[in-house]
């Protein structure tokens, strides 16, 4: 009404039309501004050390809590978790990072395909990169009172650690930069490969990438630990000689322990599962044999080729003017023979 007489030809000022109207001034020139009403969102959480954490780390945090097995937690019970964590934070914000990332109750999405389950519990494997297995561990670190997580790859042959990280969170993009790294060192093709159910592990992105470079991945079934129980042995390994031993001040005092423990279980530590050697002694074992096999074959081959191509001669007489064709004796025992009898 306002905005129609002020229009008209007699000129009547706004001001005045908005006491005539009862209309504070301020109201008729509101204009909404574009975009959510109210205050922005924060983009950091604080720490009970007083530490800015950004929203993205916490969201790690709550993808880890989601990605363990039999884990359906609602945005109260993550946001316990993330409190016990070290962080300040309510539900509510923990409500809306979950909402925005599709990771409330029921809304969360499942990986697609079917996944193919072990069939045998035990492995029995015959040489260095026919089976490997991985899982995760929780390591608390005392000096940001938090959980940080262990994922290793063991080769289940020798029970050597092919591959371990150490980080505050473990994502799908993290599992897959590992078999990078093991398929540009040993490669993957053909390799079987044991995990859990862990959200990173069915992930469809590593699934995928597995599929590419022709490896085969198995899951367990579920509440079944014992059908990844070489991991889980090595697990029992790192909570007895290192996590029940040290009080990690820091990420950084944790992460070199871990390495320091890697070296000292492939290189030093004698395994009683297979024959009280180093895992990294038993690998060697396994390159020389096949090493020996390798230039067995090859001597083999050569001799072979040796006596194909002198057979020839020996059946065509040298001189053809000569009437009489010499014999070939043969010695009496042939190189296969020999080479055998003291292999």
């Amino acid at each position: 009404m306002v905005r129609t007489f002020a229009d008209r030809p007699e000129k009547i000022s706004v001001s005045t039309l908005c006491q005539w109207a009862n209309l504070p001034s301020s109201v008729f020139y509101y204009s909404p501004g574009k975009g959510k009403r109210g205050a922005k969102p924060s983009t950091h959480t604080r720490t009970k050390d007083g530490l800015l954490v950004s929203n993205e780390q916490v969201l790690n945090d709550i993808r880890t809590s989601l990605g363990r097995e039999f884990c359906c937690y609602g945005y109260h019970n993550i946001t316990d978790d993330l409190r016990g964590m070290n962080y300040v934070i309510n539900h509510k914000k923990v409500y809306r990072l979950m909402d925005e990332n599709n990771l409330l109750l029921g809304k969360v999405i499942r990986a697609n395909g079917k996944r193919e389950f072990v069939k045998f519990r035990k492995i029995a494997a015959s040489y260095p990169m026919e089976y490997i297995c991985l899982d995760i561990k929780y390591v608390w670190v005392e000096g940001e009172k938090r959980n940080c997580y262990l994922l290793t790859i063991i080769d289940v042959y020798s029970r050597k650690v092919i591959d371990q990280i150490f980080q505050r969170s473990i994502r799908k993009i993290d599992v897959i930069n590992m078999f990078r790294r093991l398929n540009s060192i040993y490669g993957i093709k053909g390799v079987i490969i044991r995990n859990d159910n862990g959200s990173q592990f069915i992930a469809n992105d590593v699934k995928q990438y597995l599929r590419s470079v022709e490896a085969k991945q198995e899951f367990t079934h579920v509440a079944t630990p014992e059908e990844n129980s070489y991991i889980e042995a090595f697990h029992s390994i790192i909570d007895r000689e290192v996590i029940q031993r040290y009080v990690f001040t820091d990420f950084l005092d944790a992460k070199l322990t871990f390495e320091a423990h890697r070296e000292w279980y492939n290189h030093s530590r004698k395994h009683g599962a297979i024959g009280r050697i180093t895992p990294q002694k038993k690998w060697d074992e396994y390159e020389k044999k096949k090493a020996l096999v390798g230039i067995m074959f090859a001597l083999l081959d050569k001799a072979e080729a040796g006596n194909a191509g002198e057979q020839p001669a020996r059946n065509n007489p040298s001189n053809e003017n000569d009437p009489e064709e010499l014999p070939f004796v043969a010695p009496s025992g042939s190189f296969e023979n020999h080479f055998c009898s003291h292999t």
